[in-house]
């Protein structure tokens, strides 16, 4: 019982839910998709009906089959063209039949689940081609709200336009007028929004003309539907009809599935699934092309005018469906009081429309406008199917050209060797720029080449070595770094590095330990330099033979002395720290990793244990209270930090009563100064935070380290007065984790806290 009335209240509020926000938003959709279908239909050549019935199929079947929760089809502007052409080549029944194969088609490719393929279609072509499809529309459908008849093609259109200009100004053109300004105006009108302005326009326009007794061609219904139900079987070349079922299938698709990714963006149901999204379409264009209707597709304008409305669930789309059927079955009536002209005007406004600024901004941000640009004149000029052609042949060589870039960095160090960076990927296309810098530098200089790429195909490697063995032939020499992957080592040794290009790999320079590594700093090859090796040698078994540091050493200043020199340069005379950070000798312990700074950021003492020997103390310890007195007299620094850290051997040795220094005389006097952190660790007891003896002496000995700090008069001043802070820090090497002394004991520092 209680299942039962769970389900009846879940099923009462799924219905108040409808009620309350689909079928509102249903019959503002019905109100724009009517006047929008019976234009396009009139603009694609179609009888008028045959818009309403694409509409009513797009409801009620695309609607609930499709992948998409918001997004509603029926009839697009953006196959006007090619139905066009396919009714003045086949006519309108052949049309239904190529309709009702490419809906065959749309389907088998979603049973394939191919639909995500079509997104990699550039979208600049399909917004190119859309602005072309919309300026052919504008051109053509702006004759005949002038009074006059459109031309074969947009060209033919353009050039008649000044004579339809200077010679019309009937009744037709006044229509036009009226109806292309009540669209621009009526949004702008405050308390009217609730009527849509396609619908509000043909209403007024109509009006209008009917009042004043305009003399207008009107819109005719009367033939039903009985002469456009049964399609017919192409006749003529079937290449020519296969290529148009495909043409169709594919831009009806592509259009519907850009349209369902928009409307994910718009609302916050469910995402759309759009390998079901093209079944639906597909389903849908069987239906439509059997019933004599236009070709159906997702439409950008009636989703956006749903999801504006308040559309929640399926049951909008399915609903405007329905009102349209409705209308066309016992309203019909009332579209032979439309203009056509007023039809006409507008498909001109919606034509204008499809050229968006907005997208053009968005592409040009992006280096994409170009082929934007080529794809719509293409359309415009050409045809729809060549624009497309040309619009995916410019996207493929800008992406090709994206892929293949490459950049060449060159600068003369201080020691007179050039450094050269390449950037990207090395192929045939970058040789030229390659080349050209490389053949530049001066013969017998001292060259200094990294390789930062993800792929290299062999023009570029035999470009790259055949300039190597030039420049040494004449006195240089060339040190090739490899940063990204091996592939010049690969080449030049014969083997395969890989087969396509490689992911970016992480940096690995500076911080991590040398014996982590993928390699010396100078790449495989060792190179003798002022009578030193120093790069690390390709063989484990050499690496004796090699003095680290100096490697080090050569590593940064041909990589990191470029970065860090500029502002080096401006530090040199003086320094201005904030921080005096006393830290311990424990080579796990990195001061400027655990802290993320850099040079000119920390004064840095490291001793033994991090230890501070108390004011006056009998040993006391001069490098240690000169670094303190300097700190905070000469330097001003507005911080001290004592950072310990775990496993600590000082400490341990502390623990184990001098056991561990026997033999190490200096090592024990220095470590007296740890006395005052065993007594203290003696009375304190475990709070449950540390994992044993020592790890809880390694934290007592920071507190203990900052209260010696405060025996410092100067420092118990300024820290009294509010210009010195002194901090606590906790190092868990394990765990790579620090941790903040406050007054509960340490806590650890999280990622994203401040």
């Amino acid at each position: 019982m209680k299942a039962d009335t769970y389900r009846s209240r879940a099923s009462t509020h799924r219905l108040l839910a409808v009620i309350r926000h689909d079928l509102p938003a249903s019959l503002v959709v019905f109100l724009v998709a009517v006047p929008l279908s019976l234009g396009i239909a009139v603009t694609s050549g179609a009888p008028l009906i045959a818009g309403l019935i694409a509409a009513v199929v797009g409801g009620l079947v695309a609607g609930p089959l499709g992948g998409s929760v918001v997004q509603v089809s029926g009839p697009a502007a953006g196959l006007a063209l090619v139905v066009t052409e396919l009714v003045r080549t086949y006519g309108w029944r052949a049309t239904c039949m190529i309709t009702l194969m490419a809906g065959a088609l749309q389907l088998v490719l979603g049973a394939l689940k191919v639909a995500r393929t079509a997104l990699a279609v550039s979208p600049a072509v399909v917004h190119g081609m859309l602005a072309g499809v919309g300026v052919v529309i504008a051109l053509a459908q702006l004759h005949v709200v002038l009074g006059g008849k459109p031309q074969r093609s947009a060209v033919e259109n353009l050039l008649e336009l000044p004579n339809q200009l200077v010679n019309n100004h009937s009744h037709a053109v006044a229509v036009g007028v009226l109806t292309i300004a009540l669209l621009v105006v009526w949004p702008r009108l405050p308390r009217v929004n609730a009527v849509p302005a396609p619908l509000a326009a043909l209403a007024i326009a109509s009006l209008t003309a009917g009042v004043l007794g305009w003399d207008v061609a009107r819109a005719d219904l009367t033939q039903g539907f009985a002469e456009w139900v049964t399609p017919a079987v192409p006749e003529g070349d079937w290449h020519g009809i296969a290529g148009a079922v495909l043409l169709v299938a594919l831009l009806a698709g592509v259009e519907s599935l850009l349209c369902s990714v928009a409307a994910d963006r718009m609302h916050g149901g469910p995402r759309a699934d759009l390998d079901r999204e093209l079944t639906g379409q597909g389903v849908a264009n069987i239906v439509s092309g059997g019933l004599g209707g236009l070709p159906v597709a997702g439409v950008i304008v009636r989703t956006t005018a749903n999801v504006r409305a308040g559309a929640r669930t399926r049951w909008s789309t399915t609903l405007h469906g329905l009102w349209v059927l409705l209308f066309a079955v016992g309203l019909s009536w009332t579209v032979t009081l439309i203009p056509l002209e007023a039809l006409a005007a507008l498909l001109v406004f919606i034509g204008a429309r499809m050229v968006n600024l907005g997208t053009m901004r968005g592409l040009h941000g992006h280096g994409e406008l170009p082929v934007y640009v080529l794809t719509m004149g293409a359309v415009v000029l050409i045809g729809l199917a060549e624009g497309v052609l040309i619009g995916l042949g410019l996207a493929a060589l800008l992406a090709l050209r994206r892929l293949t870039r490459v950049s060449v960095q060159v600068r003369l160090e201080p020691d007179d060797r050039w450094h050269v960076v390449v950037t990207g990927s090395l192929t045939f296309v970058g040789v030229p720029l390659l080349t050209d810098n490389l053949r530049a530098l001066p013969p017998g200089a001292a060259v200094d080449l990294d390789l930062n790429v993800d792929f290299m195909d062999n023009a570029a490697f035999e470009a790259l070595h055949g300039w190597q063995l030039e420049h040494e032939r004449t006195g240089g020499s060339v040190s090739i770094d490899e940063m990204h992957d091996e592939w010049y080592t690969s080449a030049a040794q014969g083997t395969r590095a890989s087969a396509a290009k490689t992911p970016p790999r992480a940096p690995e320079r500076w911080w991590l330990p040398r014996a982590y590594r993928r390699r010396g700093p100078l790449g495989h090859l060792p190179v003798r330099h002022s009578g030193l090796w120093v790069s690390t040698p390709t063989e484990p078994e050499e690496s004796g033979a090699v003095p680290d540091l100096m490697a080090g050493a050569v590593d940064f200043q041909r990589r990191t002395a470029p970065l860090v020199r500029p502002f080096l340069t401006r530090m040199a005379r003086m320094q201005d720290p904030s921080h005096l950070f006393i830290t311990c000798a424990d080579s796990r312990v990195v001061p400027n990793l655990i802290t993320a700074s850099g040079p000119g950021d920390l004064f840095t003492v490291r001793n033994v244990g991090n230890l501070v020997p108390r004011h006056g103390a009998a040993t006391g310890d001069d490098s240690v209270v000169a670094a303190i007195e300097y700190a905070t007299t000469a330097l001003n620094i507005r911080t001290i930090t004592v950072c310990g850290h775990s496993g600590c051997g000082a400490m341990a040795a502390i623990l184990s009563a001098g056991v561990n220094t026997e033999g190490l005389p200096g090592l024990g006097r220095w470590l007296r100064h740890g006395d005052h952190t065993l007594a203290r660790y003696i009375l304190s007891a475990p709070d449950g935070t540390d994992e044993g003896p020592l790890d809880r002496l390694c934290r007592v000995n920071v507190a203990q380290q900052l209260d010696n700090l405060r025996t410092y008069p100067t420092v118990a001043s300024l820290e009294l007065s509010g210009r010195l802070q002194l901090v606590g820090l906790y190092f868990d090497i394990a765990s790579a984790r620090v941790h903040f002394l406050d007054h509960e004991g340490f806590t650890p520092i999280r990622a994203g806290s401040r």
